[in-house]
């Protein structure tokens, strides 16, 4: 397994092209959701600089959305650092469930590859990799998209105004659950991985209904996650 693994583990210029052009056609929607994190931004008295280098930087669109709401003349900086953590826990376990391949890589290469991971590449990625196929070239490649059509987004919306102030009301915010949904409907099913999802579902949908705001995107995942850890997959018989 060691050996499959680190064969899967290879990047190089051709992965990285073809998963930049792969998350082409979801980076549309992220350029899309970008502009209305753009106007959103501006509308809450931010600079055009500092959404900028916020888009740059951070890279998350729903920590982003989240800052915005707590953003104000007195910034409550410890609130705010709890939010973007709780929602960004969830890059935690998407780093374990890739260390199988990364662990082949130097550290430079590894933290790399996680510095622009998000949800799109990330599934992706990890869908390739479960399928054999070399998954990293997604991840950069992809990441690389997205990052890009984000940040293009973040200005186009600077430059819209007002004029699509908010992306829930046309559904934006549901397009990377639906495109996460879609990819868990190809990962292998068997009553381990029904049982780790239908776990994590209830989790956060117990904590969105009686826990804090955004608690529901960390409890869900490592509910789902230490059961995943505790009901260990099967091993190869073949």
């Amino acid at each position: 397994m060691a050996v499959a693994d680190a064969a899967l583990a290879k990047i190089d210029k051709a992965l990285v092209w073809a998963g930049f052009k792969q998350l082409i056609p979801i980076s549309v929607f992220v350029a899309i959701f970008g502009a209305a994190f753009g106007l959103a931004a501006s509308q809450a008295g931010l600079s055009e600089l500092t959404i900028l280098a916020m888009s740059m930087l951070v890279f998350a669109g729903a920590s982003q959305f989240a800052a915005l709401d707590l953003w104000g003349t007195h910034i409550p900086l410890l609130t705010m650092m709890l939010t973007v953590f709780a929602i960004n826990a969830r890059h935690l376990l998407m780093g374990a469930s890739l260390y199988p391949w990364l662990s082949h890589l130097p550290p430079a290469k590894r933290y790399g590859l996680m510095g622009v991971t998000s949800d799109a590449n990330w599934a992706m990625s990890l869908q390739a990799f479960n399928h054999g196929r070399p998954g990293f070239g997604i991840l950069l490649g992809g990441g690389a998209t997205l990052w890009l059509f984000w940040v293009s987004g973040t200005c186009f919306g600077l430059a819209l105004g007002s004029v699509m102030a908010d992306p829930k009301s046309i559904g934006l915010d549901m397009v990377m659950g639906c495109f996460l949904l879609a990819m868990v409907v190809d990962v292998e099913k068997n009553w381990r991985v029904l049982a780790i999802w239908t776990v994590a579902a209830l989790a956060s949908l117990l904590s969105y209904w009686y826990l804090p705001e955004n608690s529901h995107v960390v409890v869900g995942a490592l509910a789902g996650g230490l059961l995943g850890m505790i009901w260990e997959e099967p091993a190869d018989e073949h």
